[in-house]
């Protein structure tokens, strides 16, 4: 049994969580619990039927997140303003 918070917690790839959720777990009898989405494997819902979109939905999120990451690093960049962490300790 996989048991997850929500579906973004077991892959944010929607072609590696359909795989997962749709072949491996199946295959191998695994049930895959995600408790925030509904989705349980181990019985039929209206929620397992969405899963396919939430996981689309998930990649494209971390994606979109991902890109204004990088906007952001390019524009402290360009203003040059300091991008490393602090150090653990000082001197």
């Amino acid at each position: 049994m996989v048991v997850t918070k929500d579906l973004s917690r077991l892959g944010r790839d929607y072609i590696k969580t359909g795989y997962y959720i749709e072949n491996y777990f199946p295959e191998n009898k695994i049930r895959y619990v995600s408790i925030l989405d509904g989705i349980d494997t181990y019985s039929e819902t209206v929620n397992n039927d969405i899963t396919p979109f939430k996981a689309i939905l998930n990649d494209m999120y971390a994606k979109d997140i991902s890109r204004k990451i990088r906007s952001v690093f390019k524009e402290k960049q360009k203003q040059g303003e300091y991008l490393c962490s602090t150090s653990a300790y000082r001197i």
